[in-house]
């Protein structure tokens, strides 16, 4: 049995390339509703920080916040945290620290992965 012919804008999508596709669109359903949550939510203040300087999670990360915002319902429940962490390669703790304290961010590797993990946890898909 042939497997359905994916289009995207009107050129037909290679199957290996499905499943970037659909991170793409995971990634681009989030950015909107992170648009429309706020207007300010893609304008990055100017920071105090000496150049080179790692940027803290605060008032100036408003898209890490809008991120973990939006974690915590999906983090709640028992296990949840072990889960996103064996996915990510931290541990629990890490991903507290991440989500619930809020007193660190990960790197961007990490966060596309926890993006990853929100968008198939919000289609009720097993995330892998």
């Amino acid at each position: 049995m042939s497997r359905p012919r994916v289009v995207y804008f009107g050129v037909p999508l290679h199957p290996n390339l499905r499943m970037h596709a659909a991170i793409a669109e995971g990634m681009l359903a989030i950015a909107s509703q992170l648009a429309k949550k706020s207007p300010r939510a893609f304008r990055i203040e100017p920071q105090r920080v000496s150049r080179g300087a790692t940027l803290r999670p605060g008032k100036e990360t408003p898209l890490w916040n809008e991120l973990r915002s939006q974690l915590r319902p999906y983090l709640g429940k028992y296990g949840q945290q072990v889960d996103l962490g064996r996915m990510v390669g931290l541990p629990r703790q890490r991903i507290n620290a991440f989500i619930t304290r809020g007193t660190q961010m990960p790197d961007a590797e990490r966060t596309l992965q926890i993006l990853l993990w929100l968008s198939a946890v919000r289609q009720n898909k097993r995330p892998v």
